[in-house]
């Protein structure tokens, strides 16, 4: 089984509360990993989950680093974070891109997923910015320019697309509703293997020698409700997913792709 490496997912939320005269602040640290971990490690994968805070600087830098995993999952996690490390920001010191070693990867053999979320592909007024980053080469979708969410407060329920594939194998077709999702736009030599109003939800495809995958919706709240983290195929959905990607490809397709991205 796969060893999987979840970056993101965490946030810290600063509260005023102000009575009369008086107020005082609050502040509460919260992660929306669990049901997403809980999946990958009931379908016998092994997992390592690094909070926003700790990936600023502890997220693997360099090729030799990321060998340690098989797939790589950023979730509710922007580019900004893995730019600019403290000794980048504060410090003015140089450092490995971790965006370009984490793209290298994937291109000699190594798997990545991006979940969606407010900080994944561009996000709330485009602050992930994964489009202008050199990541967006192994990512299987093309992205928007600025904010790319779709809020849909009334539910929109995905649906299987295309044929059976080993990630979506034994789903219904019709999946639980979520409450928002990311536009994008599969690549051409992409495979989309679920949608939601006419979009694509789950695209997976190929960057050299690697796996790629995008999840246009959330693995927690509130794109995520319980109806669909608690859903029986929601540990199915990603136990198949990550045992793909963490699988060998055959046939590199970077060319294809690096032409295909510069043409945006």
């Amino acid at each position: 089984m796969a060893n999987v490496l979840i970056a993101g997912e965490s946030w810290t939320t600063t509260s005023i509360h102000t009575k009369g005269f008086d107020s005082f602040t609050t502040v509460a640290y919260q992660e929306g990993v669990h049901d997403f971990k809980s999946a990958l490690e009931s379908t016998g994968h092994s997992v390592s989950f690094m909070p926003n805070h700790e990936a600023a600087q502890s997220f693997p830098r360099t090729v030799e680093e990321l060998e340690q995993f098989d797939v790589v999952v950023l979730s509710d996690i922007g580019s900004n974070t893995l730019l600019l490390p403290n000794d980048v920001y504060l410090s003015g010191k140089a450092s490995p891109n971790r965006l370009r070693s984490l793209r290298d990867w994937v291109k000699s053999g190594g798997s990545l997923m991006m979940v969606g979320g407010y900080l994944s592909f561009q996000g709330i007024e485009g602050k992930a910015n994964y489009k202008n980053s050199i990541l967006a080469e192994a990512l299987p979708v093309l992205m928007e320019d600025g904010d790319d969410r779709e809020e849909c407060p009334e539910g929109a329920v995905p649906r299987m697309f295309g044929p059976e594939h080993p990630c979506t194998a034994g789903l219904p077709d019709a999946w639980p509703a979520l409450l928002g999702f990311q536009r994008l736009r599969a690549r051409s030599a992409s495979e989309v293997l679920a949608q939601v109003n006419g979009h694509p939800l789950l695209t997976v495809g190929t960057y050299g020698l690697g796996r790629c995958a995008a999840f246009a919706s959330d693995i927690g709240p509130h794109w995520a409700p319980s109806t669909f983290t608690q859903w029986d195929g929601f540990a199915r959905l990603w136990g198949q997913t990550a045992t793909w990607l963490a699988a060998e490809s055959s046939e590199p397709t970077a060319g294809p792709r690096i032409a295909e991205a510069a043409a945006r």
